[in-house]
C-alpha cells in the first residue's frame, strides 16, 4: 500500500501562496479598493502591485495614534497610516510571510525619505500570536535546534518565555488595530485566540478598525478543504453575524459595521462573498458605580437595546453606571444621547455600587435632590445655544 502524504496545514497554504504572490503579482487575491490618491503617490509601484486586500482602514485613523496592522503584507497599509498618523504617531506591521516582510522592509527606508519621517516598522508574527517573536524565536532555535523530543518540548516552553518575557507585541500597546482582508485566513480553530489578541494589545479606550471578507450563509466543510479558496480568502470566511459575534464575544463594544460592500466580490455555489469594514472599542470592563447621572435616548428608533444589555426608548431618562455614562459620552455613541449631570457632583469617592442587571428610569429628583425647590426667571433664550433667538 503507497502511503499518502499528508496535507499541508491551511497556514502553510496560505504561507505558501502569498509568498509566490510577493514575488509576482496575483489578482485574484484582491478586489478592488479606491484608496486615497494623494497618500499613494509616495510609496514605490512595487509595494502597491504586491499589495491584497478587499478595503481601507486607515481612512478611520487619527493623527499621532499608534497603529499595528496584521498581515501587513507588502506594507501599503502600514505606508498609508504612516502618512495620517504623521511624525508624532507610530505604525507596527506583522506578517508571518518572509518574502513579504522583504519588499516591505526595503521599501521602507523609500518612503521615510519621501515623507520626511520614518514611523513605521515591520515585525514577524502570526497575527493570532501576537506575543510570539517568530525571528527571536529562530535565533534561539538556532542557538539550540530541535533534534529530538526533549529539544521538541523544550523548544514549546522557550516560545512561551518569550511571549512573556519578549512579547512581539506587548499587553495595552496600541492605540488602533487595522487588517485588510487577513483575518479569513485564520484557521478555524485559531479564531478566537486571534480577536482576543487584537483585544488584548488594544489600550483602555483603542479600538479595531478591521476590512474583511464576510459570506452571506455558512461556508460548507467541502469549500473549506478547499486550499485555493481558503487561501483566496473565501473559504475561511466568517459569515456576517459570525464575524460582528467575534468582536463582542472578544469584549469590545460599540461595534459597528462601517462599511458594506452591496454587491459580492465572489459568488462561490450560491454564497456570496463580499467586503466589509468593522470598527469595534475596548473599554467597557471595569466595576459600575452610581454617580446620580442619567442619559436620554434621542431617536430616531423607539428604543435601543446596548451591548450590555441597556434597553432604552426614546425620550426617556434612565439610570446608569458611571462606566456606562462615559462610554455613552464617547464615539460612536454621543450624537445619540443627551447627558444629565447631577446637581451636586458624587465624588467617586463616595459613589455607591451600581447594579446594571437591568434597566431602571432616574426620577428627576434623584439628579437635581430631593429638597431642591428654586424658582427662576425666564432665560433670555431657551434654543439650547443654536442660535434660533437673538
Amino acid at each position: 500500500m503507497t502511503a499518502t502524504a499528508p496535507r499541508p496545514s491551511t497556514e502553510a497554504i496560505v504561507k505558501q501562496r502569498y509568498a509566490s504572490a510577493a514575488r509576482a503579482p496575483e489578482a485574484a487575491l484582491c478586489c478592488p479598493v479606491e484608496y486615497n490618491r494623494d497618500l499613494l503617490t509616495i510609496i514605490p509601484p512595487e509595494v502597491i502591485e504586491k499589495d491584497y486586500g478587499c478595503g481601507d482602514p486607515s481612512r478611520w485613523l487619527r493623527p499621532g495614534e499608534t497603529v499595528l496592522d496584521l498581515g501587513s503584507g507588502t506594507g501599503k497599509i502600514c505606508f498609508i497610516a504612516a502618512q495620517v498618523v504623521g511624525a508624532t504617531g507610530k505604525v507596527i506591521g506583522v506578517d508571518m510571510t518572509d518574502a513579504m516582510l522583504e519588499v516591505a522592509r526595503r521599501n521602507a527606508p523609500v518612503v521615510a525619505e519621501r515623507v520626511g519621517f520614518a514611523n513605521v516598522e515591520f515585525r514577524k508574527g502570526r497575527i493570532q500570536d501576537l506575543a510570539l517573536d517568530l525571528e527571536r524565536l529562530d535565533r534561539e532555535l538556532q542557538r539550540h535546534p530541535i533534534t529530538d523530543a526533549a529539544s521538541f518540548l523544550a523548544a514549546d516552553e522557550l516560545a512561551e518565555e518569550l511571549r512573556v518575557r519578549h512579547p512581539l507585541v506587548a499587553t495595552d500597546a496600541v492605540d488602533v488595530v487595522v487588517s485588510n482582508c487577513v483575518l479569513n485566513l485564520v484557521e478555524p480553530r485559531a479564531k478566537r485566540q486571534l480577536f482576543g489578541e487584537i483585544f488584548r494589545v488594544l489600550r483602555k479606550g483603542g479600538r479595531a478598525v478591521i476590512s474583511d471578507i464576510v459570506a452571506d450563509e455558512e461556508v460548507p466543510e467541502h469549500l473549506q478543504h478547499n486550499p485555493e479558496l481558503w487561501s483566496g480568502c473565501l473559504s475561511g470566511a466568517l459569515t456576517e453575524e459570525g464575524f460582528l459575534k467575534a468582536f463582542a464575544d472578544a469584549g469590545f463594544y460599540g461595534i459597528q459595521l462601517l462599511k458594506r460592500d452591496d454587491a459580492p466580490w465572489r459568488t462561490v455555489e450560491g454564497i456570496e462573498f463580499r467586503s466589509v469594514t468593522v470598527q469595534a472599542f475596548k473599554g467597557k470592563q471595569g466595576p459600575c458605580f452610581d454617580r446620580q447621572q442619567a442619559v436620554i435616548y434621542l431617536g430616531p428608533f423607539r428604543e435601543v437595546l446596548d451591548d450590555d444589555g441597556h434597553r432604552m426608548e426614546r425620550g426617556r431618562r434612565y439610570a446608569v453606571c458611571d462606566k456606562t455614562y462615559q462610554l455613552y459620552r464617547k464615539e460612536p455613541y454621543r450624537p445619540h444621547f443627551a447627558f444629565v449631570e447631577p446637581l451636586r457632583e458624587v465624588p467617586l469617592s463616595e459613589a455607591k455600587p451600581f447594579d446594571c442587571t437591568g434597566p431602571r428610569l432616574r426620577h428627576p429628583r434623584e439628579t437635581k435632590g430631593q429638597h431642591y425647590d428654586a424658582t427662576t426667571a425666564a432665560s433670555q433664550c431657551c434654543d439650547g445655544g443654536n442660535g434660533a433667538c437673538g
